[in-house]
């Protein structure tokens, strides 16, 4: 089964659109994880499970596990993740750029090393950087188009021939390097009508799409503007609010998470 094909079922099994990243912050962890040396794998174990049945796929941020030199760690998260939910996609949030046998290496280490069914990329080097992962046919390359953060304005929104940079970026990937059908694209919901051109530029590709959550993007208007007449098409990512929510009473940290990704999945699934 190709990345885009564990997706779409996702998005039918679990009637949701929501991506929950992993971004484990050891001095965010419950009192009782800290200190152990095992926590980080403890910490996303357990979010997985509190919400693997609202979620369409599951994001890991490559960065929060290599400044802990937690690598082994990944490791045993993603298998653990291919084991228990096979169903489910895995994204890594690697944002890798290089081109050549550079570039190769990064593919294995995303494809072989994490086993992970898609990787972001950023295609400032052009498609040079993009082609070595496109090499494994059942994966997927997610390409860097329209960030959520504001200092994505500075190349992203450059008038290139009378339109953004952006608007290139997703056209090019669309029509030209997504000869296999593989390709997806990185969208901010901090931007909803940039993430509505980009939806307009190419047709049914799937949208991985931060920023709401503790960015504030909002969900109705991501929604509106990025889902495909099918009502999906989205991986609408949520991290830090769901991860690190705050326990009502009674509740546990694994609570308190399911609670918030239930809460984002049907606010979600209102406006599609």
């Amino acid at each position: 089964m190709t990345f885009i094909d564990k997706l779409s079922a996702a998005w039918q099994s679990n009637q949701s659109l929501l991506c929950v990243g992993l971004d484990p912050d050891i001095t965010r962890f419950p009192a009782d994880l800290q200190g152990k040396p095992d926590s980080i794998v403890a910490f996303c174990k357990a979010i997985i499970d509190a919400t693997a049945e609202l979620a369409c796929a599951f994001k890991p941020q490559i960065a929060y596990f290599a400044a802990l030199r937690a690598e082994d760690q990944l490791e045993e998260i993603c298998t653990y993740l291919r084991d228990s939910y096979p169903h489910l996609p895995i994204v890594l949030d690697a944002k890798r750029g290089d081109i050549g046998a550079t570039a190769e290496q990064y593919a294995r280490e995303a494809f072989e090393r994490y086993g992970a069914d898609a990787v972001t990329v950023n295609p400032y080097m052009g498609f040079d950087s993009v082609a070595p992962y496109l090499e494994w046919k059942d994966r997927g390359a997610i390409v860097l188009c329209r960030t959520s953060n504001p200092g994505g304005s500075d190349l992203q929104f450059l008038t290139v021939e009378g339109k953004p940079l952006y608007q290139h970026v997703a056209q090019l990937v669309a029509d030209k390097w997504n000869t296999n059908g593989q390709c997806a694209l990185v969208v901010g919901a901090t931007f909803p009508e940039e993430l509505a051109q980009v939806r307009r530029l190419t047709g049914d590709m799937p949208l991985l799409v931060p920023g709401i959550g503790a960015q504030g993007g909002d969900i109705e208007a991501t929604v509106k503007a990025g889902k495909t007449a099918a009502g999906t098409g989205m991986m609408i990512n949520s991290s830090r609010a769901i991860l690190y929510a705050k326990p009502d009473a009674g509740e546990d940290f694994t609570r308190a998470a399911r609670r918030v990704a239930l809460e984002t999945r049907d606010a979600i699934n209102r406006f599609r």
